[in-house]
């Protein structure tokens, strides 16, 4: 990418040694691990809230609608009595 070689990386990773000392270098490395970390946390959040806002804005009026139907009542257990129904007529239809 910038021509850096084996030699190169060798000397700038000895510079640094250096400078901060062995100490000091865990705790370095660890404070870039959670920099990226957090980084990589705001930017996948920034995207499902973009990806929810075009959602709100394509199914606002179906997504209503799929509330106010999910809420009548006695739906659940009709959905409920359906299935097992299905499930009998396919039980019904093997043993035939």
């Amino acid at each position: 990418m910038f021509g850096l070689g084996l030699p190169e990386i060798v000397i700038i990773l000895l510079i640094i040694l250096l400078l901060f000392g062995a100490k000091r270098l865990p705790e370095i490395g660890e404070g870039l691990g959670k920099t990226i970390r957090e980084l990589r946390k705001i930017k996948g959040g920034e995207k499902t809230e973009k990806e929810k806002e075009k959602e709100d804005q394509k199914g606002g009026l179906l997504s209503d609608l799929k509330k106010e139907v999910e809420d009548i009542p006695g739906l659940k257990e009709a959905k409920e009595i359906k299935e097992t129904a299905d499930q009998v007529k396919g039980i019904t239809k093997f043993l035939k």
